[in-house]
């Protein structure tokens, strides 16, 4: 099957073996807060005219809440003695206008947080789209080292923690500012020394959030770590349930499981403990700020002469003012769990990707299919080179087939051709072009893949046959099948070809797989075939069946065969075998045997087995 352009899903064909490895581990590492603060400002600025009707919003809210507090006193005034009937009417419009600014805050306030609603969902929807599209551009290589479930964790919780945070957080934070400017400024106006007893406050609350900040925001990053980390536990089990069963490993699963779970558990606790402890302990600064703003309002009543209308508003003022305050403290569990989550979303935003086309490169037409390897080297890492001085040709229509022990080299060569990897040193030439200059769309389109590991995505088996070549007709695509031999056991199943599958392996047997992922190879009908040990993992009789449907696929094409069963590879018009990623041998099955080298060896020790 060609490779889709821009798709990741097909599994890789080899390379290290690292899974499991946690890429993004370092716990200790330095932590950019303020950077991703404003990064994540800049992503939901995106949103511009949203925003700025809500903080517009905001501000007249803010300002409605200001006033309120100032029409209570106002209308505790109308209650000095000798001058209530006077006042009877001034103390009606005065309720009236604190009914009317209750209710006009109620509005915009509903206004103002369905708006950011709206922009929270967006903006997840908008994060796991560019996530998505940035994981089809990384290299194969991000994939090997990366845990899947981890990366799976960053797209959905980590998201989902970012939007949440933007709809409670936001327009709370912007409201809490411009709360407190106003009512420091009336407070200012109405009494300066009444003023300052209120004030007590903020140099308390800063001491307390600093405090705070210092002791959970380390926990907040190992829990979303953690729950990255037993996500990735979830999906393995899940994916290798019969390999934990068939080795009687349930038990080491578990425990397994329940220490990652004991670890999200812990630092999920001291997250939380540490932000819970916020708000017991701003009530009993808000309660002081309280007694001593009313102890002083009291004095100041009774010895100087202020109203106690005055009084009145700045002990509501001083609860008020404490709000925004109490606002920004309670919303420190979501900003701190929110920027855990979005410096785990841009860490994966800002790995490197694939390296993009070169300026000159071009798209080929009219592929003949001649291969050549020139002096190709090649590591996954700088500690071990996989392949040294890797050269060969092979002729348009050529059937070569590379042979070698596990892990000699023969599946790298492969994902350098199909440009998986970049060789670190030589050329791979196709006919005749270096491949860095062909683009890689158009590369990608030379060639067909059958892979041992099939790969089939949740679908009909219509659409898992014509994932290669979407605009194929149904006609196209049961040709195909009857050339790779699978239409008949498609035709058998309940539904045929609208039969639903899924990447499960209960469905379909292994063999049925390979044919479905053979059909889609025809239907490609590229000019280069690719088969990765195609028929390694079934049984002789359904081997043959393979074999018989492979013949139609590989004539008129350049064929390269990667197999251990030497009864795939001896008719190949070239036989190349690879040792610790240098080739030793080549030429034809009667050949290599007469030569008595390695291929003979190895022969001898399958025939002997068999």
């Amino acid at each position: 099957m060609a490779k889709a352009p821009g798709k990741v899903e097909m599994p890789r064909m080899g390379g290290p073996k690292v899974g499991g490895v946690a890429r993004f581990s370092n716990i200790e590492r330095a932590k950019d807060q303020k950077g991703t603060l404003k990064r994540l400002v800049k992503v939901y600025m995106r949103f511009k005219k949203a925003i700025i009707l809500a903080v517009t919003l905001t501000l007249l809210s803010s300002g409605i809440s200001v006033l309120i507090p100032y029409f209570v006193g106002k209308a505790f005034n109308t209650f000095a003695p000798g001058m209530m009937e006077q006042n009877f009417g001034l103390l009606g419009l005065i309720a009236a206008v604190i009914a009317s600014l209750y209710l006009t805050n109620w509005i915009i306030g509903t206004i103002c947080e369905t708006t950011m609603l709206h922009v929270s969902q967006k903006l997840v929807s908008l994060l796991r789209t560019e996530l998505f599209e940035k994981l089809q551009r990384l290299p194969l290589s991000f994939f090997d080292s990366t845990p899947r479930g981890d990366t799976m964790s960053r797209m959905a919780n980590d998201a989902d923690t970012i939007s949440s945070t933007i709809a409670q957080s936001a327009t709370q934070l912007a409201s809490a500012m411009l709360t407190l400017i106003g009512s420091l400024i009336i407070m200012l106006s109405l009494s300066p020394l009444l003023t300052l007893s209120v004030l007590i406050c903020v140099p308390l609350v800063f001491l307390l959030t600093k405090a705070i900040a210092s002791k959970s925001r380390s926990y907040f990053y190992k829990q979303q770590l953690r729950l990255g980390e037993l996500n990735g536990i979830i999906e393995e089990s899940i994916y290798g349930l019969k390999m934990i069963k068939a080795f009687s490993k349930e038990e080491d699963a578990l425990k397994g499981f329940e220490r990652v779970s004991d670890e999200l558990r812990k630092s999920g606790t001291g997250a939380q403990t540490w932000a819970g402890y916020m708000m017991p302990l701003m009530n009993i600064i808000n309660n002081f700020t309280f007694a001593v703003t009313a102890t002083v309002g009291g004095i100041l009543c009774t010895k100087y002469g202020l109203l106690i209308g005055t009084a009145v508003s700045f002990m509501t003022y001083s609860k008020q003012f404490a709000t925004p305050l109490n606002s920004v403290a309670g919303l420190f569990n979501n900003i701190q769990s929110a920027l855990a989550g979005a410096e785990r979303v841009f860490e994966i935003l800002d790995e490197t990707e694939e390296l993009p086309d070169a300026e000159d490169a071009i798209s080929l037409t009219d592929v003949k299919g001649e291969i050549e390897f020139k002096d190709v080297c090649f590591s996954y890492s700088k500690n071990k080179k996989v392949l040294s001085n890797i050269s060969f040709k092979v002729r348009p229509g050529q059937n070569i087939a590379l042979v070698g022990e596990t892990g000699s080299g023969k599946t790298t060569i492969v994902n350098l051709l199909t440009r998986f990897y970049d060789v670190d040193s030589g050329e791979i030439l196709l006919d005749g072009i270096n491949i860095k200059n062909i683009k890689r769309k158009s590369l990608e389109e030379c060639f067909s893949v059958v892979l041992q590991d099939t790969c089939l995505f949740s679908g009909t088996i219509m659409e898992n046959i014509k994932y290669s070549k979407p605009d194929a007709t149904d006609a196209e695509v049961m040709n195909a099948a009857k050339l790779a031999r699978a239409d008949s056991f498609i035709k058998r199943l309940p539904q045929g070809y609208d039969t639903f599958v899924s990447g499960s392996r209960e469905t379909l047997s292994e063999g049925q797989r390979q044919l479905i992922a053979i059909s889609r190879a025809l239907l490609c009908d590229s000019p280069i075939l690719i088969l990765d040990e195609a028929t390694g993992s079934v049984d002789t009789k359904t081997e043959k069946e393979i074999q018989r449907a492979l013949i139609n696929l590989m004539e008129n094409r350049t064929c390269i065969i990667i197999a251990h069963r030497l009864s795939t590879i001896r008719d190949s018009d070239k036989i190349i075998v690879i040792n610790n990623g240098e080739i030793c041998e080549e030429g034809t099955h009667p050949e290599l045997l007469e030569r008595k080298g390695r291929y003979y060896k190895m022969n001898f020790l399958k025939t002997a087995d068999g």
